[in-house]
């Protein structure tokens, strides 16, 4: 099976302007096509912008909403599969979501964020209750976290669990937490044997700084690439044929002792 090019978008767009958003992510989707990528990646809230308050509640729209209709047309277009993140409106509930969509326009998957950080987030948004949600494509097995998600091993021990290849991971890492993405995401992707993309925003929206640092970490630090602090597109391929042998190699969750972990484990 040949290796899946995956292009991770850093950048913060324009905060509170999500049509021109929706414009940045078409230009890099054309950059990312012609280095044959299959999927492109953005940040957490990348539609509309992070730190905007209480626009959050104007710009927040069904899954299947105009962004949506426009991330449709931009995945056709370019013929790639498009993750990316969004303020949902679901009745009178907010969610920090993130949802892939297909080449061909499809919704493939649709994830609310389960673990909100800080007030916030807590302040706008309902946490979701569905922890692994998955699609199949290019062969893989695609997960969906968003953010503070990762940073819980309980998280992305279900996805491996639960046979997630590569888990895409939008995210909105601040100062002064810069380690999680140098040092935690590595480590998640190697102790679950599974391929992790984290797309983070960069520069400062109120009073957040983002750190940047994007990553497609692999089950081995070989398989690795990192992005700098500042906006840049990252080009990276997920490997089946490294995901299997270094599976063989290192069998973490075939050495599992789960009755030894208490309930839930």
């Amino acid at each position: 099976m040949p290796a899946l090019r995956a292009a991770l978008l850093q950048s913060s767009g324009r905060p509170g302007f999500p049509a021109d958003n929706l414009k940045l992510l078409d230009e890099a989707a054309a950059r990312a096509a012609a280095e044959g990528a299959a999927l492109l990646a953005a940040p957490e809230l990348y539609l509309t912008g992070y730190a905007i308050g209480e626009e959050v509640a104007r710009l927040a729209e069904p899954a299947d909403g105009p962004g949506a209709r426009g991330i449709a047309e931009i995945a056709v277009r370019h013929g790639l599969a498009v993750a990316y993140g969004y303020p949902e409106r679901a009745g009178t509930r907010l969610y920090n979501s993130a949802q892939l969509i297909g080449p061909t326009g499809e919704r493939l998957a649709n994830y609310r964020k389960t673990h909100l950080y800080g007030e916030y987030e807590q302040r706008w948004f309902t946490p979701g209750e569905q922890l692994v949600v998955q699609a199949e494509f290019g062969g893989l097995r695609l997960g969906l976290l968003v953010c503070y998600d990762v940073e819980f091993p309980e998280n992305v021990r279900a996805h491996a669990l639960s046979g997630t290849d590569l888990l895409l991971v939008p995210t909105a890492l601040m100062e002064p937490y810069r380690f999680v993405a140098r040092s935690v995401v590595p480590v998640r992707a190697f102790e679950n044997q599974l391929y992790l993309a984290y797309v983070n925003r960069t520069g400062t929206e109120g009073e957040f700084t983002f750190t940047g640092y994007s990553s497609l970490s692999g089950p081995s630090p070989a398989a690795s690439t990192c992005a700098g602090p500042g906006e840049e597109l990252l080009l990276a391929d997920v490997d089946p044929a490294l995901l299997a042998a270094s599976r063989a190699a290192n069998p973490y969750l075939a050495d599992r002792r789960p009755e030894l972990y208490g309930p839930g484990h």
